[in-house]
């Protein structure tokens, strides 16, 4: 039960959209269709993920283990997981190198690459989803500062002609 919930959540249109950048950025033929078995097909061994990593910022993973063994593919996984986080991947955007083997949440996977997505105008190459907002730092004088001292705010409110007669609340009382 608990997986199908899990599957639930996973989304063919962004998985294609996750796979198609894949292939524009990394010019591999692969199959970009967005359905579970493609999905996890063409990423599971890692491979198609260190070279993603590699076309955004060339060398940052030095091996890439083209084995088909389990822990080699693993070890892809989770280089390119290492590579996300140094890339600015928040830690909850990236998944367990299981998640994607074991294909136990493919859906974190596709939240990882559409977050890693984003941060790819960083590299100058093409990116997807949303654009990530861009620090907006005000400074102010300190004169600036000290007339905002004597505004009063009218998040405080205001209770301008407000009285309380008027206010039956509940049952009255009978004596």
């Amino acid at each position: 039960m608990y997986q199908s919930k899990i599957n639930s959540k996973y989304s063919e249109e962004l998985a294609q959209e996750s796979l198609e950048w894949i292939k524009s950025v990394t010019a591999e033929p692969i199959n970009t269709s967005g359905d579970t078995d493609n999905f996890f097909e063409v990423l599971k061994d890692g491979v198609i993920l260190c070279k993603l990593a590699n076309a955004l910022q060339p060398g940052s993973i030095k091996k890439v283990n083209e084995s088909k063994m389990a822990f080699k593919c693993m070890e892809n996984i989770s280089a390119f997981l290492e590579c996300a986080k140094n890339f600015g991947v928040p830690t909850q955007e990236t998944f367990q190198s299981v998640d994607l083997w074991e294909r136990q949440n493919l859906n974190s996977v596709v939240i990882c690459l559409q977050s890693l997505g984003r941060k790819a105008s960083n590299f100058n190459k093409p990116s997807i989803g949303p654009k990530e907002a861009d620090k907006n730092v005000r400074n102010f004088s300190d004169e600036q500062l000290r007339a905002g001292q004597n505004i009063i705010s009218l998040q405080y409110g205001s209770n301008k002609g407000a009285t309380q007669s008027g206010i039956n609340f509940g049952n009255t009382r009978h004596m």
